[in-house]
């Protein structure tokens, strides 16, 4: 018989982002890292995470809106690990689910707390976007820069390179090398 396993999902939505504030007392058996966004549940760690536990086992996350950022989501994970025999436990909103027990309160806390993290989430995408028309407006605002090389990329198509291994070189996709070379409407053979 294996022991039950304290499990620790933590999330940030960039490579560059530290993870070490989520990890503060968490005292864990294992942990699943996962450095991209939220907006959907197709999250490799997460799937990782769900595939590994087990009954008994207790699953710790910082906050909610780091292991869903909708409602939805949100309770769709909690009651499948709670069907599986996980308890999850959420440090920021004290909030913990006990696989098992039939806990109203704690449900509807959950529920609660995940409508008015969508609910501030949404606010703050509203506000962004009116912030970024306004500038625009001014003619303060021109996006970000390209992150591609085009003048590179063409370098390299024209050396010979092919537009599989230009992608890679550059860590786009072939479909973004494509799309450079008919923009250019460089004549060059589709196949990669």
């Amino acid at each position: 018989m294996s022991k039950h396993q304290t499990v620790a999902y933590i999330r940030v939505s960039s490579v560059q982002q530290n993870t070490d504030r989520q990890l503060v007392g968490i005292e864990r058996d294992k942990e699943f890292i996962e450095k991209v966004s939220a907006k959907d549940t197709k999250r490799p760690q997460l799937k990782a995470l769900l595939e590994h536990v087990r009954d008994g086992d207790i699953v710790v996350v910082h906050s909610m809106d780091r292991l869903a950022r909708n409602t939805k989501d949100l309770l769709e994970i909690v009651e499948g690990l709670k069907i599986k025999g996980v308890s999850v436990r959420f440090i920021k909103e004290n909030l913990s689910f006990t696989a098992g027990a039939d806990n109203s309160m704690s449900n509807l806390m959950l529920t609660m707390l995940g409508a008015i993290a969508q609910f501030e989430r949404e606010l703050m995408l509203e506000r962004q976007r009116e912030g970024i028309e306004s500038a625009k407006q001014k003619g303060l605002y021109k996006g970000r820069k390209a992150s591609i090389d085009r003048a590179s990329i063409m370098a390299d198509i024209n050396n010979g390179l092919s537009v599989r291994k230009t992608a890679t070189k550059h860590g786009i996709a072939v479909s973004s090398v494509s799309r450079i070379i008919k923009a250019l409407k460089v004549d060059y053979p589709s196949s990669t």
